[in-house]
C-alpha cells in the first residue's frame, strides 16, 4: 500500500496551526504536530477529527530546544514513515508595546522561537531529504509585519519574520536543484488567540479598518494557502513569500 504524504506542523494545537492540521487530514495526509503547553487543546483537536484522528499524532516540546528537531522527525517517522513536508508555524509575539520597553527576555524568546527554532527544523528537514533524495516541501509561516514593521506593537516580532522570509528565499534557492521547495506564507491579522497572548484580545477590531478587504482573516484561509504551496499545484513555486492579508 502506498504511504500517504507525512506532514509535520509546529505549533499545531491551536489557531492557524490547528487549521493546517485539519485541512491536511482532509486532503489525505498523515500529520504529526507539536505543541508547547496546552495538552487539552492538542488532544481535543485529535478527538475532533473522529476516525481521521488515527492519522494524527502530537508531540509536546519546544522548538527552541537543542535536539527537538531530531526528536520530532524521529517521532513522526516511527509512526508514519519518512516525513515529506514541514510547516514551521510555531511563533510568539510577546506583549504589545513600544520597542524601547520590550524586555530582553522577550527579545530572546521571540528570536529563539520565531527564527532559531525554524532554522534548526529546516536544517533537519533538508539533511534528511537530501540523504534520502526526497523532494521535500517546506512552508514557513511569516507575517505581513515583516514588511510593515509593526510600530508601537511588536517591532521585535516583525524583525524575526523578516528574517524568516530571508531564510525562505535563500534556502529555497539553495536546495531548488535537489527538488526541494521552500516557501513562506505571510498572513495578515487573523482570528486567533495570539492577540490575547500579546495582551490585546480585541486587537482585530482595532485594526480591521486598515485592511482593504474590510475584514479579518480566518485561520482556514491561511491554512488553504499553506496547503496550496505544499501541493503539486505549486510545483513551480519556490523561494517565494505569499501574502494572505486581505490586501495589506
Amino acid at each position: 500500500m502506498q504511504k500517504k504524504p507525512c506532514l509535520l506542523v509546529t505549533g499545531g494545537g491551536r489557531g492557524i496551526g490547528a487549521a493546517i492540521v485539519r485541512l491536511a487530514v482532509a486532503k489525505g495526509h498523515d500529520v504529526c504536530f507539536s505543541y508547547l503547553r496546552d495538552e487539552a487543546a492538542a488532544e481535543g483537536l485529535i478527538a475532533s477529527l473522529g476516525r481521521d484522528g488515527d492519522r494524527v499524532r502530537c508531540l509536546r516540546g519546544d522548538v527552541v530546544e537543542a535536539g527537538f528537531a531530531t526528536r520530532f522527525f524521529d517521532f513522526a517517522e516511527d509512526v508514519f514513515g519518512p516525513v515529506t513536508m514541514l510547516v514551521n508555524n510555531a511563533g510568539v509575539t510577546g506583549p504589545i508595546g513600544a520597542f524601547r520597553d520590550t524586555r530582553v527576555e522577550t527579545l530572546r524568546r521571540t528570536v529563539d522561537t520565531n527564527l532559531l527554532g525554524p532554522m534548526m527544523l529546516a536544517q533537519e528537514a533538508v539533511r534528511r531529504w537530501e540523504a534520502a533524495e526526497i523532494p521535500g516541501r517546506m512552508v514557513n509561516v511569516s507575517s505581513i509585519a515583516s514588511t510593515l514593521g509593526a510600530p508601537h506593537e511588536y517591532v521585535h516580532y516583525a524583525a524575526t519574520k523578516a528574517a524568516i522570509e530571508a531564510m525562505t528565499v535563500g534556502l529555497g534557492k539553495e536546495v531548488a536543484a535537489k527538488g526541494i521547495r521552500v516557501n513562506a506564507v505571510a498572513p495578515g491579522t487573523a482570528f486567533t488567540d495570539i492577540h490575547a497572548a500579546a495582551g490585546e484580545p480585541d486587537r482585530p477590531a482595532r485594526v480591521v479598518s486598515r485592511i482593504p478587504m474590510g475584514r479579518i482573516g480566518e485561520p482556514d484561509e491561511i491554512a488553504g494557502a499553506v496547503m496550496w504551496l505544499l501541493s503539486d499545484e505549486a510545483s513551480y513555486v519556490t523561494a517565494t513569500v505569499l501574502r494572505v492579508s486581505g490586501g495589506l
